[in-house]
């Protein structure tokens, strides 16, 4: 890995029920995401340019994916201002477990939550 290449490329977020981690992900985001099921695991995966050499993923539901709260952080990019996310999941079947925190002035904003499967997860915005 070199710096001025991804630290991550790919990421997938477990789910034991894809149809309703899927509609959690697009209600609390104002997206669509298109499903495929390949190698044995249903996908359902977020807006992407394709070849942009972004990061991207998606969510997995397969017996190798197994949801949870602890373990690695995922900071979803929720600009341009996390508050419309925040506002979104609860409704949604997901909870809050830190609230919109400032990390400093030219790094931005963090909150977790967790998502509709059992997720720890997290949201990242410059405002």
């Amino acid at each position: 890995m070199k710096a001025n290449e991804n630290s991550l490329n790919w990421f997938e977020i477990p789910a034991l029920d894809i149809n309703r981690a899927k509609k959690f992900y697009e209600s609390i985001f104002g997206i669509q995401m298109e499903e495929q099921e390949m190698m044995g695991m249903k996908m359902a995966f977020f807006p992407a340019e394709m070849g942009s050499g972004k990061a991207n993923g998606g969510l997995a539901q397969s017996d190798m994916h197994q949801p949870s709260a602890h373990g690695s952080k995922i900071y979803l990019n929720a600009n341009p201002d996390m508050n419309h996310v925040l506002g979104r999941i609860e409704a949604a079947g997901g909870k809050i477990t830190m609230p919109k925190t400032k990390i400093s002035d030219d790094v931005g904003y963090m909150a977790f939550f967790v998502d509709s499967e059992g997720n720890g997860m997290a949201l990242h915005s410059q405002n």
